[in-house]
């Protein structure tokens, strides 16, 4: 794991000064003449996102200006110095003056620092700050590790991520923290009673499984967190078309999600009874694939009509949910990349989540606030629920017409979580289409932090 902080006291590290249009005139009036006039001759306005790196006499960088928003903007993007690994020169920094949130300007820090360098040399370079005063800096290290784990696993391509490398991964995890790991595999799945699972991933020649991981005291309060690991998804017979499934290595975004957030709450020792539970499949084509309108029971008893084979992602998770719910967990939680009503609804950056236990919904929507891992609150709207009906089976995985295509799902996997406590459902997209501050473009850690914020708040 890279290293970026600087723990080790370092008076020549080089100071960074966030500049905005309010303190810009101080700033600059604060410099010695010649790095002033430098900055001035270079046209340096505090411009959010702007750079520049003041010379020392003998030709090395002696201080840089960052540009930051005004306190008073309308958005102030609170990861913008997460651009600063990109910019800076090989070296050790400090920050000069503080920036609108130190905490999260270290994490963006190090979330801007990641390089997806398994095929290739990355383009990284030696870039660490030492860590701000007051900031927990165990606290960011183990987000950014964590956020680190989501991202390898989703930007692998799939021929090196199938359901048995997933698994694999899932495994070293457990095996690091202690805990105990299972794995049904296979015809398996159909004598341990997951008919779903199984008819989503029979297609493909790498076998289909459900990953089982429990760390914790058994006396602890149980969460349980239940992850969407479809390798890869060419749509099944419902093929999707060449550019939807261009970046479809994405699909197990809710697995390496759920890992990440696994990852850390084992590591801050939070006092929960934690399950993570990975169906992981790959919905492939070929003679023994689903089809359109086939019946399959399902591990809870309700029988469901295939509408459409590209909705397989809350197939695969109805049976995890309802073994999981099965042990009547305090907390349920999935997220999964399952919609692209929820894109089309709220775009890439802000994925919907959706609960009826009120308590649980403004405590996630804080939390998401507070740690910049933007959530947003849909509706699980019981009318709805109606067009679900099937006339063969007791329900229909993918309705037809083209509304309300999130909140459908919700409401079709909240038919099998009936004995948990609360239930959390997340719709993530798990991808960052393009480069932002603290955000590479590729795989991404989305709603992990603000809910591992929300678990350490109630169990830590």
């Amino acid at each position: 794991m890279p290293s970026w902080f600087e723990t080790a006291p370092d008076v020549t590290a080089i100071p960074i000064s966030f500049a905005t249009k309010a303190n810009w005139e101080a700033i600059c009036a604060g410099l010695a003449p010649e790095a002033r006039q430098f900055a001035l001759a270079n046209g340096f306005a505090a411009k959010p996102g702007s750079y520049l790196a003041l010379p020392a006499v003998d030709g090395s960088i002696a201080h840089v200006l960052f540009g930051l928003e005004d306190a008073s903007s309308k958005y102030r993007d609170l990861f913008r110095p997460g651009q600063l690994p990109g910019l800076l020169s090989p070296g050790v920094y400090r920050f000069a003056n503080a920036p609108h949130d130190a905490r999260l300007a270290a994490l963006a820090f190090a979330l801007g620092s990641y390089r997806f360098g398994r095929y290739r040399k990355a383009d990284g370079s030696d870039v660490r700050l030492v860590p701000p005063d007051g900031v927990d800096i165990a606290a960011i290290t183990r987000m950014a590790e964590a956020a680190t784990l989501a991202r390898d696993l989703i930007n692998t391509p799939s021929n090196d991520m199938g359901p048995e490398e997933l698994a694999l991964a899932a495994q070293v995890l457990a095996e690091r923290f202690g805990a105990s790991f299972n794995c049904i595999v296979g015809e398996e799945l159909t004598r341990q009673n997951f008919p779903l699972i199984h008819a989503v991933g029979r297609a493909s020649s790498r076998a289909p499984r459900l990953i089982d991981v429990r760390w914790g005291d058994p006396g602890h309060p149980r969460v349980t967190l239940v992850g969407k690991g479809v390798c890869f998804d060419t749509g099944g017979l419902d093929l999707k078309p060449s550019a939807g499934m261009l970046i479809m290595k994405k699909d197990m975004g809710g697995a390496a999600n759920v890992l990440a957030l696994a990852q850390m709450v084992m590591d801050a020792k939070l006092k929960v009874r934690l399950r993570v539970l990975i169906p992981a499949v790959e919905n492939a084509v070929s003679g023994n694939a689903f089809r359109p309108l086939d019946v399959f029971p399902s591990r809870k008893g309700i029988t469901v009509e295939i509408g459409n084979t590209d909705a397989e992602g809350r197939l695969v998770l109805a049976d995890a949910l309802a073994l999981a719910d099965e042990e009547k967990p305090d907390l349920l939680i999935d997220m999964g990349t399952l919609t692209g009503a929820a894109r089309v609804a709220l775009g890439p950056d802000l994925p919907p989540f959706y609960t009826n236990d009120e308590t649980l919904a403004q405590d996630v929507a804080r939390c998401a606030s507070e740690e910049n891992d933007p959530l947003w609150r849909l509706p699980l709207w019981p009318p709805y629920d109606a067009w679900l009906d099937s006339k063969v089976a007791d329900v229909n995985n993918a309705p037809g017409g083209t509304f309300a295509g999130s909140i459908t799902c919700a409401l079709f996997l909240q038919r099998f979580v009936e004995a948990a406590k609360s239930w959390l459902h997340v719709d993530i997209y798990g991808w960052t289409p393009s480069a932002k501050p603290g955000r590479p473009e590729g795989g991404e850690c989305q709603a992990a932090r603000a809910i591992f914020k929300l678990l350490g708040e109630r169990y830590g």
